[in-house]
């Protein structure tokens, strides 16, 4: 915090809690509880109803162990915890720890400081509302809530010292003794944002416990049957607390491990130890260990980024501090990880560096290509390879793909969707017990797509949303090593795959059949696109300089043609056509189109500002100009035009004709200081998202008439945008950093439609009519979704209701039906008529 006096900064870890405390000269120091800066997060509900916290919890713990949540942060997602025989309130729960850190910062300094708490970045407005409700009960001013990984970076950065550039990431590693959270976050410029959060719910340092204490139980199963029993199944109060003692036992022996090579573990009822060893931790945890460093290469390609284009790599959370799990990141990911000697402390202290935001509008990070200095940095991808590669293109892969609409016919009506309740159809099991760490969804029409990994490979299945029952096949992609991948895209007949086993290792598209689950695949190199189009698959080869149209349905090669090059030899940047069909279809959660395209043509354009268009039905070549545009920016292709935002010069938006690349027109020109962010239509015009001197608090949205004269319909202020996604004859501005969610609808006069109804969600166009808004972060952890529609034309606005324990991240949705991945399976749930 940077407002003046004392502050608190505060991390309600699932196995202990951290509060570091800050001096008005700007000293901190952490709490002491008992004389330790750890408080144990565990609750004990003694037989009078009173709730006891920390090391007195543990303690009595000994007297009736039902009576303990050792870790109720956990049981966020749950109403209320079971206490012995007593169901408790979780709020409660979790106010008994935050109400003793309070008495700690009362001992310490006199009073309770204005505190800030901090959360996983996967935590969506349910579970901080909890959090919030737990300080409340606990007494607590309204605290602050920072998501954790942000606190991380100002650590990282702050206090020790690491300056991260301006538009660079790091990434946050947070190994816990419940979870796995990993994020990469941002230096925007106005202060981190997260990019991108993921991680595995049940995997942290009580699953490393777990596994050695299966470890040594197959040692004492064969040299003493008898205590093992005693241990594995408990029968008596005595025996369950050896069993408590054995786990502490062996989570001290792992905590000694990472210094020495041989630790000791008592065994209730026997006189000798067991001895661990450094060797056999490592065995026994690898395994665990891998998972989480393929969850973080998966995260980090999620954000469009390689790990050696990182600025570091943040090690954070008591389990970090195991050697083996440097050793695999740095093995498995080529960068080495910053390792603390007390990883508990940093996001506490993170916390109260990370500043007070502004009160009006909330900062997002500058684009990623720039239209004025300073240019941006060597290690960010080009802008035609970010995440999801079929979407091909540009400095906003989402907005290429979202440019997609068009001035429909006056007595066209904008059909709007008649949204009803929330009700669950279905839910389609896996066959599997194992929890859905990573998971995909795709529909086209009533053809939905699932997908999970399983043994590093993708497993896809179908189902029939209009026959609501499952396709009956079930097909398995990748080859050994392939697991990481970059999501679906459904096509009519088909859906669509690709995977790669990280940094720059070969990348491959598999293709599956709708009829029969009929794989198919073909290699790809890293910056390769894949580009659905009608009846074909278009592929750019950038190692032989080709460019491919395959057969959706069984990747076979249907035409070829040779990549326009520059003049220095490099590939152009292909990006598809956008029709006005495109327009009328669902968008994803990044703005993009949600399946192929319908215009039936694609645009190369090489950094030499050459341009041609390729007919995808044949490979057949169409125009081609030798001079469209000046050191391109932002492009994108639309019902018959190209549009083009230079980065020089007078920073012109220009657009072309594709027939032949004549009747240029010159539609927009900024200010010299100013630099555009993103382009797509709306409505009768191309709208502009146009920012002075990257500040994004400047954001507006600029209506340019597409028939040139730099003529302007209407602008309207959109601070914190960084996304545009056409609706209707309107406009979705959208910011899209985690944790600052919020999206605007701007009309065909310019004016909000959605008012303060679009701050903190998120929207995706289901029709030209019609969108649908989801709340908070979309994340990877289930937590319950709530869904509301708004009619554009009408303004009649539906509170939905919430889709339960969701992995959000990996919904899909047609205009009526909602397809998400849980914990354990898939559900499905009708919210129109």
């Amino acid at each position: 915090m940077t407002a003046e006096g004392f502050a608190l900064g505060v991390d309600l870890g699932t196995s202990h809690t951290v509060a570091v405390l800050r001096w008005p000269d700007g000293r901190t120091r952490p709490l002491l509880f008992d004389g330790v800066p750890l408080l144990p997060s565990a609750v004990y509900l003694d037989p009078n109803g009173a709730l006891h916290v920390g090391r007195d919890a543990l303690r009595m713990a000994a007297l009736d162990p039902a009576r303990l949540e050792p870790n109720p942060k956990r049981r966020i997602d749950e109403a209320t915890v079971l206490l012995g025989r007593h169901e408790v309130s979780t709020v409660d729960v979790l106010a008994a720890v935050l109400a003793a850190v309070a008495r700690a910062a009362v001992e310490a300094v006199g009073f309770l400081p204005p505190a800030v708490l901090t959360y996983p970045a996967a935590w969506g407005p349910t579970r901080r509302a909890v959090l919030a409700g737990a300080a409340a009960k606990a007494g607590w001013p309204p605290p602050r809530l920072v998501p954790e990984p942000v606190a991380a970076a100002r650590y990282f950065a702050d206090v020790l010292r690491r300056p991260v550039p301006v538009r660079a990431s790091i990434a946050v590693f947070d190994f816990g003794a419940g979870t796995l959270d990993v994020a990469v976050v941002q230096n925007t410029g106005n202060g981190f944002a997260v990019l991108g959060a993921g991680g595995i719910e049940n995997l942290g340092g009580l699953d490393v416990d777990a596994a050695l204490v299966d470890h040594l139980g197959r040692l004492l199963g064969g040299t003493a049957p008898g205590a093992w029993a005693a241990l594995a199944h408990p029968d008596t109060t005595a025996r369950l607390r050896d069993r408590y003692r054995f786990w502490d036992d062996v989570r001290g022996a792992k905590e000694m491990l990472s210094r020495t090579p041989v630790a000791p573990v008592p065994v209730p009822g026997q006189d000798q130890a067991v001895h661990l060893t450094r060797e056999e931790l490592d065995r026994v945890a690898g395994p665990l260990i891998m998972r989480a460093v393929q969850e973080t290469g998966a995260v980090i390609h999620r954000c469009g980024l390689r790990p050696d284009q990182l600025a570091g790599l943040f090690l954070v959370g008591g389990s970090s501090r195991l050697p083996i799990v440097a050793r695999q990141l740095h093995a498995q990911l080529g960068i080495a990880p910053t390792v603390l000697e007390q990883p508990e402390l940093p996001v506490a202290e993170g916390a109260l560096a990370e500043p007070v935001p502004m009160p009006v509008v909330a900062s997002a990070p500058p684009a990623p290509a720039p239209m004025s200095p300073p240019p941006p940095p060597p290690a960010r991808r080009p802008w035609y390879r970010r995440r999801l590669a079929w979407v091909a293109a540009g400095a906003a892969v989402a907005l290429l793909a979202a440019a997609t609409v068009v001035t429909l016919l006056l007595h066209n009506p904008y059909p709007e969707v008649s949204f009803t309740e929330a009700a669950q159809v279905a839910r389609v099991d896996t066959g599997s017990d194992a929890s859905l760490s990573t998971a995909f969804t795709a529909v086209s029409g009533d053809r939905a797509y699932l997908a999970w990994t399983k043994d590093q490979k993708l497993q896809v299945t179908g189902y029939d949303l209009a026959a609501k029952k499952p396709t009956g096949w079930h097909t398995a992609v990748g080859a050994t090593g392939s697991s990481n991948w970059e999501g679906l895209v459904a096509l009519p007949d088909g859906v669509l795959a690709v995977g790669y086993q990280g940094g720059d290792q070969p990348r491959t598209v598999y293709g599956v059949r709708w009829s029969d689950g009929h794989p198919w695949q073909r290699p790809l190199s890293r910056d390769d696109v894949v580009i659905p189009e009608p009846g074909v698959v278009v592929v750019t080869d950038t190692h032989n300089h080709k460019v491919l149209g395959l057969d959706p349905a069984s990747g076979a090669v249907k035409w070829t043609q040779g990549s326009l090059k520059d003049q220095y030899g490099n590939d152009a940047t292909t990006l598809p056509v956008v029709s006005p069909d495109d327009v009328t279809v669902p968008t994803r959660l990044d703005g993009a189109l949600a399946g192929g395209y319908h215009d039936g043509r694609i645009v190369q354009l090489t950094d030499d500002a050459q341009a041609r268009v390729i007919n995808t039905g044949n490979g057949k070549l169409g125009a081609l100009k030798s001079n469209a545009g000046d050191n391109v920016a932002l492009a994108t292709a639309y019902d018959g035009r190209l549009y083009i935002a230079a980065n020089s010069g007078a920073h012109t938006v220009s657009s072309y004709s594709l027939t032949d690349f004549g009747n240029v027109q010159q539609i927009y020109q900024p200010d010299q200081s100013h630099y555009l962010k993103a382009l797509a239509p709306c409505g009768g015009n191309m709208c502009v998202l146009d920012l002075d001197s990257l500040k994004s608090e400047t954001a507006q949205v600029i209506a340019a008439d597409p028939h040139g004269g730099n003529k302007t319909a209407w602008h309207a202020k959109a601070p914190g945008t960084n996304l545009l996604v056409p609706v209707g004859d309107g406009v979705l501005a959208q910011d899209t950093d985690s944790g600052h969610e919020s999206t605007v609808l701007l009309g065909p006069d310019g004016k909000d439609r959605l008012g303060n109804r679009g701050a903190g969600r998120l929207a995706v166009r289901l029709s030209a009519g019609s969108v649908l808004l989801l709340s908070g972060t979309p994340g990877t952890y289930p937590t319950d979704q709530s869904l509301f529609g708004f009619g554009v034309h009408s303004g009649d606005w539906k509170s939905i209701g919430d889709v339960q324990k969701v992995r959000s991240a990996g919904c899909s949705w047609n205009t009526h039906m909602i397809i998400c991945p849980g914990d354990k399976d898939f559900g499905i749930w009708r919210f129109a008529s």
